[in-house]
């Protein structure tokens, strides 16, 4: 079984739990989904989050939709001039028995997530 990462991210409109937890489960569900992955699968979870973003923690949302027996650790971007604000980005450990890469995902209409990287 190959251990592999997979990515996602989402700009919320505002900062305030419920939101921020509808958002995250909606993109975390949408990672699950697209690489036909289920919890099982997952090593562990990253969440980061940009430093406008302090209403709650993103991984409360992954223990709202019963994602209980895996490691789950937030963080904070790096405060960047001119970085979009209010993302939240999940960078998920996974086993499978996939060759090929892992599907990115994100949850707004295609742009930039950051300069230095071509989407």
């Amino acid at each position: 079984m190959a251990v592999r990462a997979v990515r996602g991210a989402v700009q919320l409109d505002r900062d305030e739990p419920e939101h921020m937890h509808e958002q995250v489960s909606a993109l975390l569900t949408a990672i699950l989904e697209r690489n036909a992955l289920d919890p099982d699968d997952l090593i562990s979870v990253w969440f980061t989050a940009t430093p406008d973003l302090h209403s709650d923690f993103p991984a409360a949302a992954a223990r709202k939709l019963g994602i209980t027996d895996v490691p789950l650790i937030c963080a904070q971007e790096l405060d960047i001039q001119g970085a979009m604000p209010r993302v939240v980005r999940i960078l998920a450990h996974i086993e499978t028995p996939c060759p090929s890469p892992t599907s990115p995902m994100s949850t707004w209409a295609p742009r930039s997530l950051r300069k230095d990287i071509a989407q």
